[in-house]
């Protein structure tokens, strides 16, 4: 993290835990009906009424899934509540409340909290959700950021990942494959860097990447969509770990297989100009990339007519019988098995 020489810093043993905790939700206010007791007592207290209560929890941790360098504390703030949002909308809820927890070493000045704090109300404010309560701690390996995301779901709404059935259509919204080669970007800037500080990188024509990597959305929308279109798909789930992860925890937990089509993976131009430029095949990046946010689902071919020629999703498949396997059918009309290539935790 490069820090600034001449920028105040404000100790965090100058606050103590709850003087830290005060400060830092002191401008969190309450939006959501559901919050009946929030930041300041032994619990928070909600009240979701006849609704079902979906919860959902994330850690991100230093080094191993951010680096400071180039990430900015506001964006590192605004990114952990969005990915714990996404796990909500994947369920076909609506996201409420969070709770955030933070461990933390004394190389962070006060300061350089305000700024991630800054963030996670930011998000808070766009998505309209509460924050409700958490914990600080001190830490001797950075920064750890662990967030917990409430929502709520209407009897009879709520989708599973285990509800695909064969002849299901395939669905993705957005597109895929940008967060990763934003990733890409940013990690060759930080080598230039460090062989020449004084070269500064023009990052103008990554900007659609460089933000799906650094400051990401979850599809609210879509949930609302949906119900729009009097939707309710059969299986869903966010795509955090790669399209082709996503695709194998649908067909493993309904016990179906699948065919995608290469042909039919959404890209952005700026994706597949900057995986030329690097020289990396850009349906491997959307398969294994992960990091996008986006949301993948089933619905019967019945339901066809309701989202066909939306802009916002994109059919790349269909569900087969179990005993047909999952595969890749590529352009050149070979069907290739899908393997799961995108982040897995514990690996060397």
């Amino acid at each position: 993290m490069i820090e600034d020489k001449n920028q105040q810093r404000t100790q965090l043993s100058d606050l103590g835990e709850f003087g830290l905790i005060e400060h830092l939700t002191k401008n969190f206010k309450i939006k959501q009906t559901s919050t009946i007791k929030s930041i300041g007592d032994d619990a928070a207290i909600l009240d979701f009424k006849n609704k079902k209560v979906v919860v959902t929890t994330d850690l991100l941790v230093e080094s191993v899934h951010f680096d400071l360098s180039y990430v900015p504390l506001k964006h590192l703030g605004y990114k952990a509540v969005v990915v714990n949002l996404s796990d909500v909308y994947a369920m076909n809820a609506t996201a409420t409340q969070v709770t955030v927890s933070i461990a933390v070493s004394n190389r962070f000045p006060l300061e350089a909290l305000e700024d991630l704090y800054a963030g996670i109300e930011t998000a808070a404010n766009i998505y309209n959700i509460d924050v409700v309560g958490g914990d600080t701690t001190s830490s001797t390996t950075g920064l750890l950021i662990s967030i917990t995301a409430i929502g709520e779901v209407e009897n009879d709404v709520e989708v599973y990942r285990s509800g695909a059935n064969p002849s299901d259509l395939l669905v993705v919204t957005g597109d895929l494959g940008g967060a990763y080669m934003g990733l890409q970007v940013l990690e060759r800037e930080k080598e230039v860097y460090k062989v020449n500080s004084n070269n500064q990188p023009d990052l103008e024509p990554y900007s659609y990447i460089i933000e799906r990597q650094l400051k990401p959305e979850a599809r609210k929308d879509i949930v609302k969509l949906l119900k729009d279109l009097e939707l309710k798909p059969t299986a869903m789930i966010d795509i955090s770990d790669g399209l082709s992860s996503e695709i194998l925890h649908i067909c493993k937990q309904s016990k179906v297989g699948c065919d995608i089509y290469e042909e039919k993976i959404p890209l952005d131009p700026q994706v597949i100009s900057t995986c030329e430029e690097f020289n990396i095949d850009s349906t491997t990046v959307a398969l294994n990339g992960g990091e996008d946010y986006e949301l993948l689902f089933t619905i019967s071919q019945d339901d066809y007519s309701k989202i066909k020629a939306n802009p916002n999703f994109s059919i790349i498949g269909h569900i087969k019988e179990e005993g047909a396997g999952t595969h890749l059918v590529t352009r050149a009309d070979t069907r290739i098995p899908i393997k799961a290539q995108g982040w897995k935790n514990f690996n060397a």
